[in-house]
């Protein structure tokens, strides 16, 4: 039992975030449309927890992903299987390696902006956290199965700022996360051996 208060902790506005996250990363695994009405209340809960614990990068990273839930809504309609799940895809390996590149560039002007001119705790791991996960929700939007290796990524990351800004809650949240993205990434990649591209 104190494990779970310790994981949804006592703050209604966090205890409400950790379940729709499951919920949210559950259905995604699941390859379910019905993913998103989660996904959009917890990126709008998380929104003001990571502001409120000063981790603007996390926080401005919530709006992102509340546009991205739109556009991830819009692209899983139209590409789903017969029976309802989406169908997986993968990006080749040289446009896998542009895409990091780029995002990298990002984290470095991001988190460099931050240390600069907020009061940021944290910016440079803040920011790798931010601009790694804008890369992994735009893969997950497309449906490319490389995003799952950015989420287990990111996750790693999370779980120790998470710890070290004393958000248990959303640390254990991110374990969570963590075991879930494994499991995403291991069901996609069998997905997409029976799936067309």
């Amino acid at each position: 039992m104190d494990f779970l208060i310790q994981m949804v902790g006592s703050r209604p506005v966090e205890i409400i975030a950790v379940l729709c996250g499951l919920a949210n990363v559950t259905l995604i695994i699941r390859r379910s449309i019905w993913n998103y009405p989660f996904g959009f209340v917890m990126v709008v809960l998380y929104a003001f927890i990571f502001y409120e614990y000063q981790l603007y990068s996390d926080a401005l990273l919530q709006v992102y992903f509340f546009f991205m839930q739109i556009y991830g809504l819009a692209n899983w309609s139209q590409n789903r299987t017969g029976d309802g799940p989406i169908v997986v895809e993968t990006l080749p390996g040289r446009s896998f390696a542009l895409h990091l590149a780029v995002t990298a560039v990002g984290w470095l002007v991001l988190s460099g902006l931050m240390a600069r001119y907020t009061d940021a705790s944290y910016p440079f791991w803040d920011g790798a956290i931010a601009a790694l996960s804008v890369l992994a929700q735009y893969m997950l939007a497309r449906r490319w199965l490389e995003s799952w290796f950015l989420w287990i990524t990111v996750d790693v990351l999370a779980i120790g700022l998470f710890i070290t800004k004393d958000l248990a809650p959303t640390a254990a949240l991110y374990g969570v996360f963590l075991i879930l993205a494994i499991i995403g990434l291991i069901q996609r990649q069998k997905a997409s051996e029976t799936t067309p591209a």
